[in-house]
Parts: structure tokens; C-alpha cells; sequence
């Protein structure tokens, strides 16, 4: 389906540009973090997560992209579509259809619809409204859920970014080093990031690696000191030397000691909205 919907997509639009295509619901969030696409395509039906839960959690954040649903449901079952800001195809999409929902989404987009960015998710078609406040939305999608007979939608709150920690009780991290084991000073560290199994740990010098999941080594870190930017990154902020855009507008973070720049998912750009 999702190689099918790109094929047409290229005929109806060939200004979109498929950043991502995701096989899954959790596949979906952590693309879209990493793309930040403005246009994102998802099938109501995904294994994980349903497309519903996907756009809840997008619509909790600042900006989210305009999301697009595909059903295979009958007309009876997508009649709350007809009373909102929302359109819909059914799968099998026809193309003229297609080419009608992409003459909204270019509508929406406003002046550089040229300049679009899409993702595919499991599916496709039918563009959320960016007009529907966030509670509009999430009440629709709870009602979409209870017609389809999908798992009911549980909104997911706003990162609470700086929120106040307590004090670090990580002052040193025990790390791999090629065949040695390294002990490293908290304040030596750079960045840290998710990578398979292990945690890389970025330093001036180099990259070790622990086994402590990023999850668990940042309930230790002080939020003050160590700002998590990336459901797989937490950076030292004495390291952060600034940020600037890169050509696909997202937010990058230069550092301090490395060459590297790091993107900034939507969920975290509100920590450097002051710099």
C-alpha cells in the first residue's frame, strides 16, 4: 500500500518530496521526529500503534505536521469525517480522488507548496484541518475510534521541558573504550545518544559505549545541565554553543569540542527559543 500511494502521490503531486515511508505506529513518531515532515500520510489500521493514537500524539505538540488518513471503512462507518474540518478517502483511492485531497493539502500549505515534505505510514489520504484546535481534534479522533471500533485514543501530554530536578547523582560514567574501560567525569560529556543496545557516550576526544538504556541514565542527569533535544539524544548544555536551521527547517544544535550538529525533534525546540 505504501509503495502504491508513493506511485500515485508522484503523479498527483511530483513537487512532494517522501522524506520517510514507516511500516508501524511507533515507526511513524520516531521518523517523524527525526524528518519533521509537514505532510504526513497514515493508514487508520497500523500494528503497534493505530493512526489515531499517532495523530493524538502529534496534535499534543506545537506544530504538528498536516496529517492525512486512509480507511478501508464504509461510508456509515467515516460519517463523523462529514461533520468536521476533516476529509477522507476510502482505500482503494482513485486518483482523481487523490488529486482533489492534494489541491487541499497545497491550499493549506499556503505559498511554497513546492516545497512540501511528506511521509508515508502504513497508508493514505484525508487532511486534518490545520484550523481544529488541539481539544477539537482529539474529541474527533475519540469519536472516530469508537465508530471504527479501533483501541480508544489516549492523548499524550507536552514534554514538560524545565520542569526543576533534583540534584545529579551521576558524577561518573563507567564506559567501554575500545578494550579498555574508561571512567569518565559527568562533565567531560558531550552528548549522548541511543544507538541499538547501547548508549554512546561523546566526548572531545572520542565515543564510548555503557549498556544503561537512555531512558534510565536520564532519570540520574540534572535537567538543568543535560537537556534532552531528541527522543535519542540528551546534550550537555555547557557544550551547546547555538543553533541555526538547516534547509529543511529543522532546528540544529552546534556544539562545543565536536564537529557534528544534532536536530532538535518538535517535542524539545521550546528550550531554545530564547537563544
Amino acid at each position: 500500500m505504501r509503495d502504491h500511494l508513493q506511485t500515485q502521490l508522484a503523479s498527483a503531486w511530483p513537487e512532494l518530496r517522501i522524506v520517510a515511508k514507516a511500516a508501524n505506529g511507533l515507526d511513524a513518531l520516531r521518523l517523524i521526529d527525526e524528518e519533521a515532515p509537514n505532510v504526513v500520510f497514515l493508514d487508520i489500521r497500523m500494528p503497534g500503534m493505530t493512526g489515531l493514537d499517532v495523530a493524538a500524539r502529534l496534535a499534543s505538540g506545537e506544530k504538528p505536521p498536516r496529517i492525512v488518513f486512509v480507511t478501508a471503512y464504509d461510508q456509515y462507518a467515516v460519517d463523523a469525517f462529514e461533520h468536521s474540518a476533516v476529509d477522507y478517502l476510502l482505500k482503494p483511492a482513485s486518483q482523481e480522488r487523490l488529486v482533489r485531497t492534494v489541491a487541499k493539502l497545497k491550499a493549506a500549505l499556503g505559498a511554497q507548496p513546492d516545497q512540501a515534505r511528506g511521509m508515508v505510514g502504513g497508508g493514505a489520504q484525508a487532511p486534518i484541518s490545520g484550523d481544529m484546535s488541539a481539544a477539537a481534534l482529539q474529541a474527533l479522533l475519540q469519536q472516530l475510534a469508537g465508530q471504527l471500533g479501533v483501541p480508544a485514543v489516549t492523548p499524550s501530554a507536552p514534554a514538560q521541558l524545565s520542569a526543576p530536578a533534583p540534584a545529579p547523582s551521576l558524577q561518573w560514567i563507567r564506559a567501554a573504550h575500545g578494550d579498555e574501560t574508561r571512567l569518565i567525569p559527568i562533565e567531560d560529556v558531550i552528548y549522548f545518544q541511543s544507538n541499538d543496545k547501547y548508549t554512546s557516550v561523546f566526548l572531545a576526544d572520542g565515543e564510548s559505549l555503557i549498556r544503561t538504556p537512555l531512558s534510565k541514565l536520564r532519570e540520574q542527569l540534572d535537567e538543568q545541565q543535560f537537556w534532552q533535544i531528541h527522543r535519542s539524544v540528551i546534550v550537555a548544555a555547557r557544550h551547546v554553543a547555538g543553533t541555526r536551521q538547516d534547509f529543511r527547517g529543522r532546528l540544529m544544535v552546534q556544539l562545543r569540542g565536536r564537529p557534528e550538529q544534532l536536530v532538535v525533534s518538535r517535542n524539545y525546540v521550546d528550550l531554545f527559543r530564547q537563544m
